[in-house]
């Protein structure tokens, strides 16, 4: 218990320092590539029709979840009979690339710096790297927003959910969140090609970031307010517009966020070229720019620097009760 709060600690330094390097090989690029070729396999083999997608799905989220858990499951089983350094090295690294806080920050700010002088269409290409949404025609004003709602809701998927996982389960339920959270991302989609197939990993994804993403809005209402931002509007939209998205988590932290920084998030998007007609989120009180880029950030490093803080004190009041 006291290696796994160790190498979570070392790993979420690592992160905050050194990101995410492009010519280090990342785990989830891995799991990626395991489920594009999982979903290949299961799709050459099953009929085409609702009910085998559904079981196909299934067996992806099994198959996937098992091999990305078990593999450094083994591997932190195996060091630690070697030795219980090279436990705690390999355990820390784990924990290091499972999380996104520099990265996050990172990349969104490629969006501020190209906004800030002006070149439109490449801060376009920069938002496009980090949204799913259509970029080719957002104003300066919608590519703001994008990376602002970006920033906000991986607070949650990117740093405190995974955060949290690894300090009930070390590394192992580290990656098992975050391939379910990948499978997500990937075949989770609402439309022709995914609304069956992808099912299970989206509804196991709800339910795993349920609890996170609660916890993360809370935490970045504290943030928030040490920050000096508008904790109490933070709290106002939070309440009132935490379900203004189709999924029940995504707006969670976006509300604050919105809130924090008293503008106006969402709203209707194109994905794949078709139009997708969505609730806004917050109020504005003022006309978002790509300042607030970098005030999103705030709020993310805020919000992760608390959630260590409380999972170590958490653990430390375990160690003396226990």
């Amino acid at each position: 218990m006291k290696l796994t709060l160790l190498a979570l600690c070392i790993g979420f330094f690592m992160d905050l320092c050194f990101g995410d390097p492009h010519w280090l090989y990342h785990p989830v690029r891995f799991i990626g590539n395991l489920i594009s070729k999982m979903e290949k396999i299961l799709r050459s083999i099953l009929p085409k029709n609702k009910k085998a997608e559904l079981i196909g799905g299934g067996i992806l989220v099994v198959s996937v979840i098992f091999l990305s858990t078990m593999i450094p499951y083994v591997v932190l089983a195996i060091s630690g009979f070697v030795h219980p350094v090279l436990k705690l090295i390999l355990e820390s690294i784990m924990c290091y690339q499972l999380l996104a806080t520099k990265a996050l920050k990172d990349e969104s700010m490629k969006v501020y710096y190209e906004l800030k002088k002006g070149d439109i269409n490449g801060a376009r290409n920069a938002v496009s790297m980090i949204v799913g949404r259509d970029t080719a025609s957002l104003t300066e004003e919608g590519i703001a927003k994008a990376a602002v709602e970006t920033v906000a809701e991986n607070t949650s998927d990117g740093i405190i959910a995974p955060m949290l996982f690894m300090a009930i389960g070390g590394a192992p339920l580290g990656f098992f969140y975050k391939a379910v959270n990948t499978m997500d991302s990937m075949v989770g989609y609402k439309n022709d090609k995914y609304l069956y197939f992808g099912r299970v990993a989206a509804k196991l994804d709800d339910i795993l970031n349920y609890i996170p993403a609660r916890i993360s809005a809370y935490l970045m209402i504290l943030a928030s307010a040490i920050l000096g931002m508008d904790a109490k509007n933070a709290y106002k939209i939070f309440k009132r517009d935490r379900y203004n998205h189709a999924s029940p988590n995504s707006a969670q932290t976006e509300s604050v966020c919105a809130g924090a920084l008293n503008v106006q998030l969402a709203g209707d998007a194109y994905y794949f070229g078709k139009l997708y007609k969505k609730k806004f989120i917050g109020d504005a009180i003022r006309k978002i720019s790509f300042e607030d880029i970098r005030l999103a950030n705030r709020l993310l490093y805020g919000t992760a620097v608390l959630g260590m803080l409380i999972i170590i004190l958490i653990y430390i009041l375990i160690f003396i009760i226990v």
